[in-house]
């Protein structure tokens, strides 16, 4: 996947999450969990794109 792409999607769900908690009134503590929620699930793309999750798969502790 080109880096163009991969700095796109970042910045779009970047904003998003940024006019989500801009313009939606919401709990802070629901506007938290959904910001949670959307860095763990950026983070994990990230991982499976850079092709890192299926080695943090494989470790056993």
């Amino acid at each position: 996947m080109p880096l163009f792409t991969i700095i796109i999607v970042l910045i779009v769900a970047g904003v998003l999450l940024w006019l989500i908690n801009t313009y939606i009134p919401m709990d802070h503590k629901i506007k938290t969990i959904l910001n949670a929620v959307v860095v763990i699930i950026v983070v994990i793309w990230l991982l499976k794109v850079f092709g890192l999750f299926s080695y943090l798969m494989n470790i056993h502790v």
